[in-house]
């Protein structure tokens, strides 16, 4: 039983017997309440941050394997006359499941991104009108020409895929500023 000098008294004034039943899972009182101890807590801080460690070895882990992986392929993604001035073209690379946007900004210029956007992933849709390409999630926007981040709370660019064209064909090379 704990002394009652420590334990105070319910905010609404009523006897311990006739508080509500989530009161007694969330008491007051120091006597009452579940004790940890500073070993206790300390012991979780040290399993948290294990874990964040750990997480960040395994992220390094994973791109040491992607750029030992060696060049990416070359792929074939259009051709010249598919696309006109300002048309845009979804195609997936290096895998499947990796989606990107080509888009064509002149008769002699092609972009592509990866189109998923920087900050949470949503997918960027192309704006050639207004030179950016936009993240309609939260109103991101970036730079058509270089996938620099413009407006919005994206902060790094967007992964751009090396084109060259060839053939009358337009391929995918790898990407300019990193893997994936």
């Amino acid at each position: 039983m704990p002394d009652e000098e420590m334990l105070s008294v319910a905010p609404d004034g009523r006897p311990a017997k006739d508080q509500p039943a989530w009161r007694k899972d969330f008491p007051l009182d120091w006597p009452e309440d579940e004790y940890r101890s500073r070993r206790e807590f300390v012991a979780f801080l040290m399993l948290i941050s294990g874990a964040f460690v750990t997480g960040h070895f395994w992220i390094l882990l994973i791109q040491s394997w992607r750029k030992a992986a060696g060049n990416l392929p070359v792929k074939e993604i259009a051709s010249l006359n598919e696309l006109g001035v300002g048309q845009s073209k979804l195609f997936e690379y290096p895998r499947p499941g990796n989606r990107c946007i080509l888009v064509r900004l002149s008769e002699t210029t092609f972009v592509a991104y990866g189109q998923k956007c920087t900050h949470l992933s949503c997918p960027v849709l192309p704006r050639p009108d207004l030179g950016r390409m936009h993240c309609p999630c939260h109103e991101g926007w970036f730079d058509i020409r270089t996938g620099v981040p413009v407006a919005g709370p994206p902060r790094r660019p967007l992964p751009r895929v090396g084109l060259e064209v060839r053939d009358g064909k337009v391929f995918a090379n790898g990407y300019v500023q990193g893997v994936i």
